[in-house]
């Protein structure tokens, strides 16, 4: 990657949760030009295996900050990430999956806003998609666009007239569009993490719905994936 010095550069938040999508995120606004303030959440999930991701990721971006921040939402529950519940392995259907956490985007959209404007920043980045994706209403545009106009009421850049702009590079693109970009940007497959239920030798299960529509993805893109799976 290009040289990520800070000088003269505008400065972006990023939601970096260690998966595909973050990754391709972070280094697309990194391309763009900013200097890059990351923001990963332990929330408690059960693939922990991707705050890990997120820490080489940042590294490897060479990002100006590294934000970890813990919110265990475990004790919320509702979902099969956070509570004792499976984790569906029988293909991606047509219904919100258990795997949805409630109104996690919601929640950390906030939270990258927050460090945004303690930071001067005006731009955060998130790697939601609406093409391949489990269904999770917090992942459509119309959220997106929606939660730019809180943002701009509910904080004091936005009543000062310094509106944030919420960027989800990724919205349109099917996971074969993401698995290109990822081999075009020059990042390491590998060095992220989309298993939600990972084996106890620390595999990708290749089951669940973040490893069937990953593995999807690069299969229809013609590409290696690198992440190693035990089915």
């Amino acid at each position: 990657m290009s040289d990520n010095s800070t000088k003269a550069k505008k400065s972006a938040v990023v939601l970096l949760s260690g998966g595909l999508d973050s990754m391709v995120t972070a280094a697309l606004a990194l391309e763009q030009g900013f200097a890059i303030h990351a923001v990963t959440i332990d929330y408690g999930q059960r693939h922990r295996r991707e705050l890990e991701a997120a820490r080489r990721i940042a590294k490897q971006l060479n990002v100006a900050r590294h934000i970890e921040l813990q919110m265990d939402m475990r004790a919320i529950g509702g979902s099969a990430l956070t509570d004792l519940m499976d984790v569906p392995k029988d293909g991606v259907g047509d219904s919100i999956p258990v795997t949805y956490v409630p109104a996690r985007n919601l929640i950390f959209l906030s939270v990258c806003v927050a460090a945004a404007e303690a930071a001067g920043a005006s731009d955060v980045f998130i790697g939601v998609n609406a093409l391949d994706y489990s269904g999770y209403p917090d992942c459509r545009p119309e959220f997106i666009s929606s939660f730019a106009e809180t943002a701009r009421l509910g904080t004091k850049s936005g009543v000062e007239g310094e509106a944030f702009v919420i960027h989800a590079p990724l919205q349109e693109m099917t996971k074969a569009d993401i698995a290109r970009e990822c081999v075009r940007l020059g990042l390491e497959p590998s060095n992220s993490w989309s298993c939600y239920d990972p084996t106890e030798d620390g595999l990708a299960c290749g089951l669940c719905d973040s490893c069937r529509l990953r593995k999807k993805g690069f299969a229809e893109a013609g590409l290696t994936d690198s992440t190693a799976y035990a089915d």
